[in-house]
């Protein structure tokens, strides 16, 4: 297990080179060969024809007081320089390998888990493995939770946002009409951001001005482009319904919550009327 460097510039031991760990789990500034996997990785797995040219900064950086920096001359492509993460997944497609034998308990058994753990559940007559087995044929199948609808919270209600939980919503249906229970709500509360957070990760990333420089430095914001977001960070609150025929049910009292929560709707639309009559 590789650890992520520490973001307080402050070194463990006198001899260590720190600029390795932020090769691999960069804590300064979120910036390393992780991130660049899975922008490309999830990228394909998406089907999306994003082209991130990665190759680019490796060569082109070099370190400097410990520190991996990157010439200033590119910093105009700046989406090559700040990586996206995101900690967003539906319930019903949560990792089967929560739900048996943990790989990652165990280091030296680490190496073997990829791909093909999928294929070793599924035909392992572990009972144990019961559960998650059920969870890749409810996947295979489609057998999935219904989305009933999403919204994104507020700017000025992120930084102190309380992740909003099954029985939040359920504690906020109206009287009368079907009954909900806990266990009939899946609720993901997701977070994208640009892997520091609220704050703006090209505070953290340092430049050098050609390679025989021996000085790094940062760039302040006005210095590059007025095209930078004001906001670094995004919350979405998503509710599903375990069952079809609660799509209606959930779908209000999800409303009501965001009532109850901000005065008033903050979904950007109803969830639509033939998806809560399914039955």
């Amino acid at each position: 297990m590789i650890l992520a460097s520490s973001g307080s510039g402050q070194k463990n031991d006198a001899g260590e080179k720190r600029f390795l760990y932020d090769i691999v789990a960069n804590g300064r500034n979120g910036v390393d060969v992780d991130k660049f996997d899975y922008i490309v990785r999830d990228s394909r797995a998406c089907g999306l024809g994003f082209n991130f040219e990665f190759q680019r900064l490796m060569e082109t950086m070099q370190v400097m007081g410990d520190e991996i920096c990157y010439p200033c001359q590119g910093v105009s492509h700046r989406p090559e320089v700040v990586c996206y993460s995101c900690g967003s997944l539906p319930y019903s497609l949560c990792s089967p390998k929560s739900k048996g034998y943990r790989a990652d308990d165990y280091p030296s058994e680490y190496w073997k888990l990829d791909d093909s753990i999928i294929k070793t559940i599924e035909t392992a007559p572990n009972q144990q493995l019961r559960e998650a087995r059920n969870l890749i044929r409810r996947i295979r199948t489609r057998n999935l939770y219904q989305f009933c609808n999403e919204y994104a919270v507020p700017r000025d209600k992120i930084e102190n946002f309380k992740n909003v939980t099954a029985r939040d919503i359920v504690c906020s249906q109206k009287n009368g009409g079907v009954l909900l229970k806990e266990e009939d709500v899946a609720v993901s509360n997701a977070r994208i951001d640009l892997t520091r957070g609220m704050h703006n990760p090209l505070e953290r990333i340092k430049f050098f001005k050609d390679y025989e420089s021996e000085e790094n430095f940062i760039i302040p914001d006005d210095r590059i482009s007025h095209l930078l977001p004001t906001c670094f960070q995004d919350k979405i609150v998503r509710v599903y319904a375990k069952k079809p025929e609660l799509v209606g049910a959930i779908s209000e009292a999800f409303e009501n919550f965001q009532f109850k929560t901000y005065g008033i709707k903050v979904q950007v639309h109803a969830t639509p009327e033939k998806k809560k009559r399914r039955m």
